[in-house]
């Protein structure tokens, strides 16, 4: 018989916090919820990164709703990548219900309805606030990395960029990337030459079809103006309560070329512009990422040790980086052994290689002797999850068996009448859906091209006059010595010479 007493203190004494924290909900043993034995998330660690895993219908979207509303409430923003489309119910309270109040009389903790303050976005032509990037914000390391491109077609992407800098030509969205490959290797292929040198035709092409990729995923509609702004993520309501930003991401399941291109953009953005935060006791904004195995799955080596560096630093900005995903083993041991907190919902044991992915998960946590993990992964109900966290010194807190606490929010998504009415309140929407096309590297390398071709027109024109000039005069000249008199025949023809041969002649006839 396991030492309940003892248990109890583990739980208590690992999961007592200083400072602010969540409330995951109570701690279980031998399938028992154990009421007001709390397993705690300081607030000052929720920057070092986390995990949220296990089968489909264990309880994985609620969980991540439950973080995202206790982080609002206490002043954190919250960006979610809803790939499933189920999120949006968070801009309106719990309708309640019997078994919600069930379960929280066990956990100890009272109930209570809320909403909180929403925005919708979208990388697409969804409604909600629009999200683009330009190619320039990217720059010529990440775009290579995001297209994946060998070295010398980097080197090329590098010179295209800088003949774009030193022309004052704004690389703005697709087309301007694909006008200026073009360019290089036609219309302009003397001035690349001769400033920056032989841009290869092949590479060009190589790079072009590269990019016809990502726009045949939408990078058409992600590419361009007005760029998003990463500070508006950091917005705080009225009532002191951190805005949610929900990425709506359902029609982009099949394009995940579009979904690693947005993340790591975003990602890189963040990095670049937010300060240096320190121990700051609080997070400035954590984003969880649903379905993360959708930026994984197709990622090229480039990308994924951008990814796993980015995710390495960025929590010294104050940014916590959550993925949301079926099995631990989606996400790269460097990124997974960056994460603090995990919450681990039931694995299923269908077939030998679901047993063998569950002993490997049940590795990925610390041992305990009141659980044998492996078989406790599979024996986990809904909503119940083995969790294991930081406290506030960075040390793992005991591995718990926890029941958790329901959703203060819908657990549902908004009527279509309610999402346009949160939309028509949006402040963001007017600030980034207006549609700009400014005069950029596209439109300008075409008014260069028609200049030169217009400049080309007019020379060839000027070239003709003066050739049928010189051909006028040719036939004019041939015209005049033509009709000069040879001085000889000017002599024999004079009256004079005349009269005397006439003269001549009618002598010798007489």
């Amino acid at each position: 018989m396991k030492n309940t007493e003892a248990f109890v203190k583990e739980i208590i004494e690992g999961n007592t916090c200083k400072g602010e924290y969540i409330t995951l909900g109570s701690a279980m043993l031998d399938g028992k919820t154990i009421t007001d034995t709390f397993v705690n998330v300081p607030l000052k660690t929720m920057n070092r990164h986390g995990l949220i895993a296990g089968a489909t219908g264990t309880g994985k979207t609620k969980t991540l709703q439950v973080l995202a509303e206790n982080l609002s409430e206490k002043g954190v923003p919250v960006l979610l990548m809803d790939i499933k489309g189920d999120l949006s119910g968070l801009a309106k309270a719990s309708e309640g219900h019997a078994k919600i109040d069930e379960r929280h009389e066990q956990i100890g903790l009272p109930f209570e309805a809320k909403d909180f303050p929403v925005e919708i976005m979208t990388l697409s032509e969804q409604d909600g606030v629009r999200l683009r990037a330009t190619i320039s914000e990217f720059g010529p390391v990440l775009i290579s990395r995001i297209l994946d491109v060998t070295e010398t077609q980097a080197g090329i992407i590098s010179v295209i960029f800088k003949y774009c800098d030193d022309n004052h030509l704004p690389l703005l969205d697709l087309k301007d990337f694909k006008k200026i490959l073009q360019y290089a290797t036609n219309e302009g292929k003397a001035e690349f030459q001769e400033s920056y040198g032989r841009i290869s035709t092949a590479s060009t092409g190589a790079i072009l079809r590269k990019i016809i990729e990502i726009e045949q995923q939408g990078g058409d509609l992600f590419f361009g103006e007005t760029s998003f702004d990463t500070q508006d993520l950091l917005r705080i309501d009225e009532n002191g309560r951190g805005y949610i930003n929900i990425i709506r991401l359902t029609d982009i399941q099949d394009k995940p070329k579009l979904f690693s291109t947005f993340m790591l953009s975003l990602l890189a953005e963040i990095y670049s512009t937010f300060p240096e935060q320190g121990d700051s006791g609080r997070p400035e904004l954590v984003l969880f990422i649903d379905e993360a195995h959708l930026i994984f799955d197709q990622a090229s080596t480039a990308l994924l040790d951008q990814i796993e560096s980015i995710v390495k630093l960025i929590r010294s900005k104050g940014v916590g980086l959550y993925f949301v995903t079926q099995n631990p083993t989606d996400v790269p041991e460097a990124v997974l052994g960056q994460l603090g907190l995990k919450v681990q919902h039931a694995l299923r044991a269908f077939t030998a290689k679901d047993r063998k992915a569950i002993k490997l998960t049940a590795q990925n946590y610390p041992d305990s002797e009141y659980y044998d993990t492996a078989e406790v992964l599979t024996s986990l109900g809904i909503g119940e999850a083995l969790v294991s966290a930081l406290d506030e010194k960075g040390r793992p807190t005991p591995l718990a068996a926890t029941m958790l606490r329901a959703p203060m929010s819908r657990m549902d998504i908004l009527t279509d009448a309610e999402l346009s009415s949160l939309l028509a309140q949006s402040k963001l929407a007017r600030k980034y859906n207006a549609e700009i096309d400014r005069d950029s590297a596209y439109e300008m390398l075409n008014k260069k091209i028609e200049l030169a071709e217009a400049e080309e027109a007019k020379q060839k024109a000027k070239e003709e006059q003066e050739a049928i000039k010189r051909a006028e005069s040719k036939r004019s000249t041939s015209r005049k010595q033509s009709t000069r008199m040879n001085p000889i025949v000017k002599v024999l023809s004079s009256p004079t010479v005349i009269r005397s041969v006439l003269g001549i002649l009618s002598k010798m006839i007489k």
